[in-house]
């Protein structure tokens, strides 16, 4: 965290969880609108941690909160990499929106296919009073490595960029699962329903960031 005064940056605090940061992966963060909040997505352990916000712009050194983000916590691969993505709140403040991600490969059929793992949105229900993160939906992201998004700002579609095409396994056949954009619905109630994917082609680019501009 750094200060900033008519023009110039401080140094204002680093945290380090852990082991002096060893093994630590913050990946993105976000504010919450009007409290004082700050929501991380934690790219290496697939998690969302939750820090108070102090008067001076700093942050407490220990996370209120620290929530998992995958779906299949009880029985996950330990063959497989998982990965956090972008973090967005939703501009009501009432809910956090993460990608996981997963691109391992094994093979099959003297090709490298899918390995298995989660790509899909973790979303979020946030407590009013106390900011706790309750996951209330993990849904299909329809690509691999769902690595950025953008929520559009009157909250009603949100559009997610999946980064590589893949092959993966279908039976006993194989095919390609394409880049694309992943278009869904939003809720009142913060979840999310899919609408369709526009497939993409990234061999002359990756889709490394997305976001979403309002056009008059």
């Amino acid at each position: 965290m750094f200060g900033f005064n008519d023009g110039q940056l401080t140094n204002l605090q680093s945290l380090a969880e852990g082991n002096n940061g060893y093994g630590f992966g913050p990946r993105h963060l976000d504010f919450h609108p009007s409290k004082p909040r700050v929501y991380v997505s934690i790219e290496r352990q697939n998690q969302l941690y939750v820090f108070q916000m102090k008067a001076d712009g700093s942050l407490e050194p220990k996370p209120l909160f620290i929530k998992g983000t995958l779906a299949n916590t009880r029985d996950p691969n330990p063959g497989v990499a998982q990965g956090a993505g972008t973090i967005h709140i939703h501009p009501s403040g009432r809910f956090a929106y993460i990608p996981n991600r997963a691109s391992g490969t094994i093979k099959f059929g003297g090709q490298d296919v899918f390995a298995g793992g989660e790509n899909n949105i973790a979303v979020f229900a946030l407590n009013e009073q106390t900011g706790e993160p309750t996951l209330i939906q993990n849904i299909d992201g329809h690509g691999i490595q769902l690595r950025t998004f953008g929520i559009d700002p009157s909250a009603k579609m949100l559009v997610a960029a999946s980064i590589q095409p893949l092959l993966v396994r279908n039976a006993d056949k194989i095919e390609t699962l394409s880049a694309g954009l992943s278009v869904y619905r939003m809720s009142g109630d913060g979840n999310l329903e899919f609408a369709r994917k526009y497939d993409i082609d990234t061999t002359k680019g990756t889709q490394f960031w997305s976001g979403m501009v309002t056009l008059a």
